[in-house]
């Protein structure tokens, strides 16, 4: 047994048993309450810079499934567990955890005590923390982890994104059924871009599923340059980091806002905010689950999604052409948004939700809707 030491930077310490790579790494310690989808949550690019405890009490039972992952490598920098499988069961399993993460050179701690450190950041927030199985000092540790830079003012995003342009024509497969219902009418040549701020594969899948042409462009991509591939409506992704730090996008969107439908995703959600001319803030522990309700202000509905977010939108910086359309059911925090005139909108949570709840699936109806009426 290999022992690990994670170290918060309020000199908060815990010890584990390393079940991943060896080595060190640091960044800002989070929690994640889904009951399942470790390895969606372990390659979602949204989580570069950070290290996720899984709050569910058994991680790897089922395996690595290649389907499963929202990226070619996994992103986050450790996982933190209670209780680790090695040996998975299940029918589409290819690969265990413990392989994988061996693999990929990424550090996880099991038999570590998970309860206790998700209610230590629920009370004191996230913070910066070190994990090693190198220095096994407590001391040295908390230094280290006091040393590494904050989330505010980091922007991770350019570290995920594409730097390519390239096409994607892969969607859903047909084993997933219910994702299937309810498709709009089939146009195959819809044509939508995606600016890449750390996309999930699955959001890219439902976008074929919708009979899209897709084609995904650096985040860096002027407006100018993606105005000229012809687009019938733009979507700007999820991805990590301080969205404040992002005035490039920000500028790009703001030229995109009235020449096509604009739909976005998490960090998406938070730069057409932004370009609206609203501002952020960072959230005491943030969103990080598959079971957040967010309440729907124009029907009074309440869905049920998935969320991976540090940051918000204030709703009192937005200006008064722009509606708040949803918010937190848990803190009242702006889930949503709509420009009252240009066909512009976005969600705070991931309507892919790949696995999670589908109840957010709706919004890439209403995303179509908007294209086809550009297109016509």
């Amino acid at each position: 047994m290999t022992r690990a030491l994670l170290a918060l930077e309020d000199g908060r310490t815990f010890w584990g048993r390393a079940v991943g790579a060896r080595g060190e790494r640091a960044g800002e310690v989070v929690f994640n309450t889904s009951m399942t989808g470790y390895a969606e949550i372990l390659t979602d690019p949204s989580y570069r810079g950070q290290l996720v405890t899984l709050t569910a009490s058994h991680i790897g039972n089922y395996g690595i499934d290649q389907l499963d992952l929202e990226a070619a490598t996994p992103w986050a920098e450790a996982l933190i567990v209670r209780a680790f499988t090695e040996r998975p069961s299940n029918w589409r399993s290819s690969e265990s955890l413990s392989e994988l993460l061996a693999r990929r050179g990424v550090m996880a701690v099991a038999d570590l005590d998970t309860r206790a450190l998700t209610r230590h950041i629920r009370a004191a927030g996230a913070m910066r923390a070190v994990l090693s199985t190198e220095d096994l000092d407590p001391a040295s540790l908390v230094a280290k982890a006091q040393a590494i830079p904050v989330m505010e003012g980091r922007d991770l995003a350019s570290d995920v994104g594409t730097q390519t342009s390239y096409e994607w024509n892969e969607g859903t497969p047909t084993d997933f059924t219910t994702l299937q219902l309810a498709l709009p009418e089939a146009i195959d040549n819809r044509h939508v871009v995606v600016y890449d701020f750390g996309v999930k594969r699955n959001t890219l899948r439902r976008l074929v599923d919708f009979g899209c042409k897709v084609t995904v462009v650096p985040n860096r991509t002027s407006a100018e340059e993606s105005l000229a591939l012809k687009p019938d409506g733009v979507l700007i992704s999820n991805g990590p980091g301080d969205p404040a730090t992002l005035d490039y996008a920000v500028d790009t969107i703001r030229s995109l806002i009235g020449h096509v439908p604009v739909f976005g995703i998490c960090l998406g959600h938070q730069l057409i905010g932004q370009a609206l001319g609203g501002t952020t803030f960072k959230l005491p522990f943030g969103h990080h689950a598959g079971n957040h309700p967010v309440f729907d202000t124009s029907t009074g509905k309440v869905r049920i999604t998935a969320q991976n977010h540090g940051f918000a939108l204030d709703p009192a910086s937005l200006p008064s052409d722009v509606q708040v359309t949803e918010v937190s059911g848990n803190d009242h925090t702006c889930e949503g948004l709509q420009h009252q005139s240009l066909p512009v909108f976005s969600v705070q949570y991931h309507p892919e939700a790949g696995p999670g709840p589908h109840d957010g699936d709706e919004h890439f109806r209403r995303f179509i809707a908007l294209v086809d009426q550009q297109r016509n």
